[in-house]
């Protein structure tokens, strides 16, 4: 039997055969198992992974803040796809989540004076440039420029930074979205309907006094948009609503757009709703009164985005379309389900014909008064349309007589709205052309 060599010690220059843990304090050699700092870092570990676990388990849920949908869960037929999309969804889904940023982003700030987003942007790129833009494809403001998520202007005004991204770099050449809208303009009224298109402008292009000196994009979100509006307006027949809107900002004596919202108030959307009806039927709008009402709150969608929470005070209207009888109708309503106004709007002044409108968050302060204005409508998101567009346009728009679009000129403008998809359109085509009018 081979005995055990006896355990070396200090003085053998070896280590101890006690533990260094289970030495007395006053040992020279003795080392605490767990030390403060390491028990205050087991300490934050627990809170972090079980704090968002718990919110859980007692019913917190995520919701989208950031002015933007939660990312849907990685279908695992996507192949790798499906493992580099797997941290977006899992962080966007972690409860908690909002409150977190809220405090990151309130440090950065309030601590070291920085907002969070002023070192973020979306590099550019060279996919999709229309030549004639100045600095084309290859120029180096296009190519190596990151464009922040937010632009700080002038007295404490905030822009949203895709009023200038999706500009600089479009996912659509400028000719392939006239061609686009043509080709939808072509498969409505082919079908017999009526089709109109109106563009709601950005804040940036109607309220650009505020904007800072210089910021990234400048140039060449500047000339794309005044491009856009002369190609959209003459080729694409878009109702120009930007005379209207100078107009209607000049009567109320103030911006129709606020310094901490991307949207427009309830005055551009009166404003979009006069002009829809009137471009409908000439003089149809000749009996309408319209009154100041209340002031209402309203979630600033920009302040989220540096980890703030805002409201935006806007004036509320009545509209009586008869001269008399005020048939506004306030719902809330982002219209990814689709938002069905009738049995209200009626007698004169009002348009009879059955009227679809595909639109998006823009139109949700127009929609009062499109209530009061047209009797019988149905408003479905443009992303909805997308998502499964000939069950939805033969659900919702093979009994309308009248086409309506209004897409905001950020998403319009560089093809990033999915209602351009070759695809949507040919859906849409179809199911109309299988019930003309």
């Amino acid at each position: 039997m081979v005995s055990r060599p006896p355990p070396l010690t200090p003085a053998d220059g070896g280590l101890p055969a006690t533990p260094e843990a289970w030495l007395p304090n006053e040992h020279s050699l003795y080392r605490p198992r767990h030390s403060r700092r390491q028990r205050t870092a087991l300490v934050c570990a627990l809170v972090f992974f079980l704090a968002p676990a718990m919110a859980f388990v007692l019913g917190v849920r995520p919701e989208p803040f950031e002015n933007r949908d939660l990312q849907d869960f990685p279908a695992p037929g996507n192949g790798w796809a499906f493992f580099t999309s797997f941290p977006g969804w899992a962080s966007d889904h972690l409860p908690l989540r909002e409150a977190g940023v809220h405090v990151a982003n309130g440090v950065s700030t309030g601590v070291f004076g920085d907002s969070p987003e002023s070192g973020r942007g979306t590099p550019s790129g060279p996919v999709g440039i229309d030549p004639q833009v100045p600095g084309g494809p290859n120029s180096d403001e296009r190519r190596n420029t990151f464009y922040p998520k937010m632009i700080f202007g002038k007295d404490d005004w905030l822009y949203l930074g895709a009023d200038v991204s999706n500009k600089c770099k479009p996912d659509l050449e400028l000719g392939q979205v006239i061609d686009a809208l043509q080709r939808l303009r072509q498969v409505v009224e082919s079908s017999g309907r009526r089709f109109e298109l109106v563009i709601a402008p950005d804040k940036s292009t109607v309220v650009p006094e505020n904007l800072p000196g210089n910021y990234a994009g400048k140039d060449c979100s500047t000339a794309l948009s005044e491009l856009f509006w002369n190609r959209a307006t003459s080729e694409a027949g878009a109702i120009d609503l930007r005379p209207e809107l100078a107009r209607t900002a000049a009567r109320v004596g103030h911006p129709l757009y606020g310094p901490n919202d991307t949207h427009w108030t309830y005055e551009g959307g009166l404003t979009m709703t006069y002009s829809l009806a009137e471009q409908l039927e000439t003089g149809v709008t000749s009996t309408w009164e319209v009154a100041p009402g209340e002031m209402s709150k309203w979630p600033a969608d920009l302040p989220p985005l540096l980890g703030r929470s805002e409201q935006r005070e806007m004036r509320k209207y009545k509209l009586a379309p008869d001269g008399e009888t005020n048939q506004e109708r306030y719902v809330a309503s982002d219209f990814r389900a689709p938002l069905r106004l009738t049995g209200k709007a009626s007698g004169t002044g009002t348009v009879a014909d059955r009227t679809g409108l595909i639109a998006d968050s823009f139109t949700q302060f127009a929609s009062p008064f499109l209530a009061a204005g047209f009797q019988d409508l149905v408003i479905v998101h443009a992303e909805t349309v997308a998502g499964d567009p000939a069950t939805n346009a033969a659900n919702l728009l093979a009994d309308r007589d009248v086409i309506l679009v209004e897409l905001a000129e950020r998403n319009v403008a560089g093809g990033a709205t999915p209602l351009l998809r070759n695809d949507v359109i040919d859906a849409i085509g179809a199911v109309l052309a299988q019930n003309p009018r």
